[in-house]
Order: structure tokens, then sequence, then C-alpha cells
């Protein structure tokens, strides 16, 4: 099945393809049609010669429409027209002169009878044109139509790839701090496990592919580093919980798409408060779709905010899983707690998808 898509993938073998069954086909009914009318058995040269007239004209004919595919749509058609004639001219006059060889009798009597002929011509070659141009188009809209495609894959591609590589700066900024001041303070142990962490982290980022999805249980080992580096920056003051199902471990995510959830928790709930907090992250499978809550006992949303959640890691959160997954994902932001504070939670819904349904 493989090498015949390949063989008929060439327009050209296409063509000689149809050209001889089309003609075949055409000396088929043509003969029949004869006999069936009275015509002897020996009718059959005429319309083999009829046949091999028509397959040569066409074959030529397909030439001069080639060579006029790119003109504007006036001259194209003005030009067809004009070789759509001159074929049926040929046509009729050689298919003429070869019946008359073999089937004296069918010579017309009157001049009305040779129009008959030159009228029976141009239906056949018109048909045949007919056929052509539409072949030629439809290949042209699926090949347009197939460019199309391919370009909003690119981009569909392109979009992910920067999305999924908006590294937030604040998050390099504040870690090459802690390690300067580490340094500063000659805690050098610590600094060297913090630039360690950081090159793992980065590495990993970078070397993932952002358009290959990976498990929960893939993602939670990849948060670890990053949160290892935040730990040794926050000590005590961070704590974490993670809370999720076998089941949920198994499901496909796109890869990091915790990290600046994560990030935020850290931005606004645990730096902003002496004590620290507490950090979430749950998961669970509920109706075949994938339910990740990441939450934090902070101050809670910011006034102003209603619930929105706009900035940037949610943002850019939220392109990525619209443009991966369409209207089959939600992100949702709401307070935990009242309005004197009580944390925030951001609550992704993805479809439940594992490597054996990918």
């Amino acid at each position: 099945m493989a090498s015949l898509k390949r063989f008929f993938a060439s327009p050209s073998r296409q063509f000689w393809v149809l050209q001889c069954a089309g003609w075949l086909g055409y000396f088929s009914l043509n003969y029949l049609a004869a006999i069936g009318h009275g015509k002897p058995w020996n009718y059959f040269w005429v319309s083999a010669a009829a046949t091999a007239i028509g397959f040569g004209v066409t074959s030529l004919l397909r030439l001069g429409f080639r060579a006029i595919w790119r003109l504007s749509t006036a001259r194209m058609i003005s030009a067809a027209c004009l070789l759509l004639v001159l074929a049926t001219a040929v046509y009729s006059t050689t298919y003429a002169e070869a019946v008359f060889r073999w089937c004296f009798e069918c010579r017309p009597e009157s001049l009305l009878g040779y129009i008959g002929y030159f009228g029976s011509a141009l239906y056949v070659m018109l048909s045949w044109s007919g056929l052509y141009f539409g072949i030629k188009f439809s290949r042209e809209i699926a090949h347009e139509r197939e460019s199309v495609l391919r370009a909003n894959a690119t981009a569909h591609e392109a979009q992910l790839k920067m999305l999924r590589y908006q590294l937030n700066p604040h998050f390099l900024f504040n870690t090459l701090n802690a390690i300067s001041t580490l340094v500063l303070d000659n805690q050098n142990a610590t600094a060297n496990r913090m630039v360690t962490g950081l090159s793992a982290f980065l590495r990993h980022s970078l070397d993932s592919d952002p358009m290959q999805r990976v498990s929960l249980d893939e993602e939670l080992e990849a948060l670890t580093r990053y949160l290892g580096i935040e730990q040794l920056r926050f000590g005590e003051r961070l704590r974490i919980v993670v809370d999720v199902s076998a089941e949920a471990r198994r499901a496909l995510v796109p890869s990091l798409v915790l990290q600046p959830l994560i990030e935020n928790c850290i931005k606004y709930a645990i730096s902003r408060r002496i004590e620290g907090g507490t950090i979430a992250v749950r998961a669970q499978v509920v109706d075949g779709s994938l339910l990740i809550r990441v939450e934090d006992d902070g101050p809670g949303l910011p006034d102003g905010c209603g619930g929105n959640g706009n900035g940037v890691g949610l943002a850019n959160t939220r392109e990525r899983l619209k443009v991966l997954y369409g209207t089959r994902q939600s992100v949702d932001v709401r307070a935990r707690g009242d309005a004197e504070g009580g944390g925030v939670e951001v609550a992704l819904k993805l479809p439940f998808e594992t490597r054996s349904e990918a």
C-alpha cells in the first residue's frame, strides 16, 4: 500500500494511468456501441484507430495546457479555447480519415455529416479537457490546503516553543542574587549546591522538547529540581506538600507547566511573609479529566485582581494550554479563604491522556 501511494504521488504517473484507463474505457464503449448498432466485428480497427488518435492528440493537448497554466485567468481561458478547437479539428479530421479507410459506408453524404463528426469530436475533447482541468484544480487546491496546514503547524510549533522557553527573569535574578549573597557570606557549600541545582534545572528546561508532553510524574521530578533551588533560598520558610494519585501520575502534561504556577506562589505567598508558607500540589483524575490544583496559604489575591490571575506566568500557562488543547482545558484562579487572606488556588483541567493513548 505504501509503495502504491508513492507511485501515485507523482502527478505525471497519475496522468498517464488516468490517460490510459480513460481511453481504454472510451475504446470499449465505442466498440460495444458500434456492435450494438449492427456494425461488423472488424469495426474493432475503427474504434482502435479512434482511440489511438485521441490518445495522441490529448497527450499533445496536455503539453499545451501545461504551457498556459500560469497565465492570467482571462488569457488562460482564451488560450485553452483556441487549443481545444485546434485539437478538435486535428482529432476530427484524422478520425474521419481513419473511419473512412476502414468503413467506407460511414462517409457522410453531406456537410451536416461532417459537422456531426466535428461536434462528436468536440464533445470528446471538451470532456477530456474538463476532467484535466478539474483534476488539475483539485490538486492545486489540495496543495494550497496542505501548505496552509504546514504553515499553521510551523507557527503552532514556534508559538509553543516561544511560550515554553519564557523563563521568568525574576527567578534567574533572585537565584543568582542568592548565590552571590551566599558567596559573600562564605557559605560556599550552599552556594555550590545552588549553582549545581540551577545548572541541572536549566539543562532540563532547555533539553526537553517543548512539542513533547511528559507524564505528570516526570513533571513532578522536574519541579523537584526547581523547588530544590528555592528551598536553598528560603530554607524552612518554604514547605511543600504533594498529593497526587497514582493514576494522575501517568497523565501526560506539557513540560514545565507547573513551574510558573509554583513561582507565582513563591513570589506572592512565600517571599512576602517572614514565616513563609506552604505550597501544595494536588492532582487526581475525575470523569476522564486530569484535575491539578496548586495552592498556597499566603495573603490571597491582590486587590482588584477579581480572580482573573492575568500575570505573566498565568497568561503564559493559559496560552500554552489553549494552543495545545483548545477548548478542552480550563485554568481557574480563586481565593481559598476570605477577603483577609487564606491563600490562592490555581486549578487546571486537562484531558486525561497517557502514553498508550497518545
